[in-house]
Order: structure tokens, then C-alpha cells, then sequence
């Protein structure tokens, strides 16, 4: 019989009466059972992570520091089980799974080395002005309260780490809701900081059902939410909440520019091999996955038999196999839905050069040209495997096809041109600029987030622990400069 895994309430374990069960996407397998937590355990959490708040701001930026030490330590020691599971609950290929791992072993060290340095103060002198002779301002950042992060399901170690890590660097209280599909990698954290001397009630990992979320999202003990997560979702919390802070990290439909002066066998392999790398990765369910190529006319006819074959050169199937480059999506429902939009875009008149076919709940990496602007594969975000490859004539019109979308994540731009990376980085209308490569390329210690529909806020260790708090100024008067 398969045990229930405890949740972690105001940083002790704890079990409710309801359970549900936690499957793997590749073959159905019972994955694990976890607890639910009851209303009154609910609120246990919100009222002890409230009362803590001030205490825990107050807290020596080296105990909370050496906490996110350990975390990353003990997760860099369990690197192999906890990626294991992670490719169980998620259906991710063991050797991204075994990425994931690092990549939040990471985020925690990043986190305990801005806890040092954070909040230090900053002093300017104010007697510039007469009126401001003999005082000084000293500005530093305190936490706005406690946090509500709700992680998604495709990465889901490190995109709670993503929430919990700053809040604690910060010195904010944190409840984190885990996606409901995959609970047990962010209760692996809960694990770790159960083992560390953060005190009680600065944090708690509850996997509380999506439709009991609102009255969580409403109270106002939680001044803080961090979502990550649909379009659709993420602006619905916003706007419920108008008084509140939200940061939101939503969709994207990644573009990768590949212009003319990249035209060397060796430029054009690389990009290709590349691009189906990462339109793949994760199966597509990525926000900064590649959905959209714009190759400039004069390689489009090289690229693309590369891009088909390098898509094709992906291995699909069983994600515990080290050869497997992409696994099944996260669900059958989530197939379904891309070989609807596939569908659609192949009877309004795309042409189909690779994939197209559904089997459970995977779907075979796809390659499509001459997507007509009216489809929903054009305009939204595919999250999963699927790719559209486009001819534009230069430079202008690839960075005009890159911004005609609501979406505004993160570009990619192959170019060997530094005036044109420049001309990039001031054109495009994205959080994120990456020359060279493709979009999908994320530093967990830089800013990332997105505009115009992709979202509001920042995330990167120091940058979301500027969202979590806020600047408050202290005048000392009477002192001799």
C-alpha cells in the first residue's frame, strides 16, 4: 500500500482527512498519495505566518542564510531521487529532471549569498539643500508580508524554488500551493527546511485544490502573491485583488530570429540543432520553449531542412531512459488540446513537415510552415513540442514578426552582428534579449519576466526579493557631516 505524504504546515508535517493521487503522465503509475489540507489547517498557516511576520523580518541574515545553504546542499546531495521523482510526477526525460535538480541547487545558493548582502542600507546626504544641513537619509528594504506563491506544474522544483527561496532571503513569510499534478517535488523542499532553525510559521507548503484557492488568494494577511502560471489565470488573481502586489510570470511563444548573416553551414546547424532542442525540451511545456522560427529569406531554404531533421533527430518515449530527449506532456487532456490546435492550423492551410501524430499523452515533436495568422496556433501559446517556421525579407520585418504578438517573454536572435544585437535589445518587446542562442535560455540569478501580456514583476533571486519588499527611508537629523 502506498503511504500519504504529510504537507508541511507552519513548518511542521501534518495530514488532513482527504488525500488525492499523484500519477505519472508517461504510463499512469501511482506516483504517491498526498494529504489535503482542511480549512481550519489552512487558516492555521495564513494565521501563523502572519503573526511571525515581524519576528522573521528580524531575523540575523545569517540564519537565514545558512537555512538556504543547507537546502542547496542537501538537494545537491539527493540530486539522483529527487530527479527521479521529479520525472515520475512530471513525465520530464531523467536528464532534464537531473538539470531541474541543479539549476534549484542553485537558486537556494544564490539565495543565501543575496541574504548577506541584502538590505544592507543606503546613506545619502541631504544637505545639497540648506534646508536638509546636518541630515542624513539612510533607505533600506523591508519585507511588505507574507507571501503567497503558487507554483505550476513544468518545472516544478525549481519554480518553487523560485518562490520560496527570496521570500526567506528576504525575510518574508512564505505559504507555497504546489501544482496539484505535481505536489511531491515542492514537498521534497518542506523536507530540507523542516531540518534548518527558520522559525515557526515562516513557512508552509500546502497543496490546497484549485478550487479552493480564491478565498486564499482574497485574505488579506497574504499582501503578497507570486504566480506562475496561464494567462487566463494569472490576470483573473489580479484582478480580484486590486490593493495587492502580484507578481506574475504567464505565457510566451517564444521567437528565434535567425538572420542572413548567419549563413554558414557550421551558423545554420547550430541553429537548427538548437531550435529542435529547445521547441522540444519539456516536451514545449516551457514559457520560453521555441514555438515560433523567423529565418531571414536568404537562409530560410538551408535552415529549414535542418530544423525538420534536427526535430526528427529528437528521441521520444520513455522519460527514465537517459536517451530520451522528450517525454509525454503532463497529461492526455494537454495532448488532446495540441493536436487540436495542430489540426486546425493544418485544415486553414499549413503545410506539416514533421510530427502531427497524438499517442496517449505524448505528441510527436512538429514541425509546421505557412500557419495562417488567423489560427490559435499562431496567436497563443502552444505548450508543447510544436514548432512554425516563417520567411521574412531582413532585419526590420523578423523584428516586426516578433512583435506582433500579445506575447512579450523572451527572443532569441542568431546574428554574429553587434550593431544588430544592439539594435535587438532596443527593438524587440520582450523581457529578454538573447543573442546567438535560442529564447529558452534562463540564468536563475537574472531578471526574467516578461511585458505586455507575459506578465508583471521580475523574477531572478535578488529581483523578486525587490518585489517581495519595499524601500523605506530613515532621516537622522542634528548630525555633524
Amino acid at each position: 500500500m502506498t503511504s500519504t505524504h504529510a504537507f508541511w504546515l507552519a513548518g511542521r508535517q501534518a495530514t488532513g482527512e482527504d488525500s488525492f493521487d499523484v500519477t505519472s503522465p508517461w504510463d499512469g503509475r501511482l506516483v504517491g498519495k498526498v494529504a489535503v489540507p482542511s480549512d481550519a489547517q489552512i487558516e492555521e498557516a495564513v494565521a501563523a505566518a502572519h503573526a511571525v511576520r515581524e519576528d522573521f523580518a528580524a531575523t540575523p541574515a545569517h540564519l537565514r542564510a545558512a537555512a538556504l545553504d543547507h537546502v542547496s546542499r542537501r538537494l545537491a546531495e539527493r540530486t539522483e531521487e529527487i530527479a527521479q521523482l521529479i520525472s515520475a510526477e512530471n513525465g520530464k526525460p531523467i536528464k532534464w529532471a537531473r538539470g531541474e535538480v541543479g539549476r534549484a541547487v542553485s537558486v537556494f545558493r544564490f539565495a543565501a549569498e543575496e541574504a548577506r548582502r541584502f538590505n544592507g542600507g543606503e546613506a545619502q546626504r541631504l544637505d545639497t539643500d540648506a534646508g536638509g544641513q546636518g541630515r542624513l537619509a539612510l533607505t533600506r528594504r523591508f519585507p511588505k508580508g507574507v507571501v503567497l506563491g503558487i507554483a505550476p506544474f513544468n518545472f516544478p522544483l525549481n519554480l518553487c524554488a523560485h518562490k520560496i527561496a527570496p521570500a526567506i532571503a528576504a525575510g518574508a513569510p512564505i505559504i507555497l500551493k504546489p501544482a496539484p499534478a505535481t505536489p511531491l517535488s515542492g514537498l521534497v523542499i518542506g523536507e530540507l527546511l523542516a531540518e534548518t532553525d527558520l522559525p515557526a510559521g515562516s513557512w508552509s507548503i500546502l497543496p490546497v485544490p484549485n478550487d479552493r484557492m480564491p478565498a486564499l488568494v482574497q485574505d488579506e494577511r497574504l499582501p503578497v502573491i507570486s504566480f506562475t502560471g496561464s494567462e487566463k489565470v494569472g490576470y483573473a488573481i489580479m484582478d480580484s485583488v486590486p490593493r495587492k502586489h502580484c507578481t506574475l510570470e504567464l505565457g510566451g511563444n517564444g521567437a528565434a530570429v535567425v538572420l542572413g548573416d548567419y549563413a554558414s553551414d557550421a551558423d545554420l546547424d547550430w541553429a537548427a540543432t538548437r531550435i529542435a532542442t529547445f521547441s522540444n525540451y519539456q516536451g514545449g511545456q516551457s514559457c520560453i520553449s521555441v514555438q515560433r522560427v523567423i529565418a531571414d529569406a536568404s537562409v530560410y531554404d538551408r535552415l529549414l531542412p535542418r530544423v525538420v531533421a534536427a526535430v526528427e533527430a529528437q528521441t521520444t518515449g520513455d522519460p527514465s531512459d537517459d536517451k530520451t530527449d522528450v517525454g509525454p506532456l503532463v497529461s492526455e487532456d494537454a495532448a488532446k488540446r495540441v493536436e487540436a490546435w495542430v489540426q486546425e492550423a493544418v485544415e486553414a492551410g499549413a503545410q506539416l513537415h514533421a510530427g502531427g501524430k497524438r499517442d496517449g499523452a505524448s505528441y510527436a515533436p512538429t514541425v509546421l510552415t505557412d500557419v495562417p495568422a488567423s489560427t490559435t496556433l499562431f496567436c497563443e501559446e502552444v505548450f508543447g513540442p510544436v514548432l512554425t517556421v516563417q520567411k521574412v525579407d531582413g532585419e526590420a520585418a523578423a523584428f516586426a514578426a516578433v512583435n506582433d504578438s500579445k506575447y512579450g517573454l523572451q527572443a532569441g536572435v542568431f546574428t554574429h552582428d553587434l550593431q544588430v544585437a544592439f539594435r535587438a535589445h532596443r527593438a524587440l518587446e520582450v523581457g529578454g534579449v538573447v543573442i546567438g542562442d535560442v529564447p529558452s535560455y534562463r540564468a536563475d540569478q537574472m531578471p526574467y519576466g516578461g511585458v505586455k501580456q507575459s506578465g508583471v514583476g521580475r523574477e531572478g533571486v535578488k529581483f523578486a526579493m525587490d518585489d517581495y519588499t519595499y524601500e523605506r527611508v530613515l532621516v537622522l537629523t542634528g548630525l555633524a557631516l
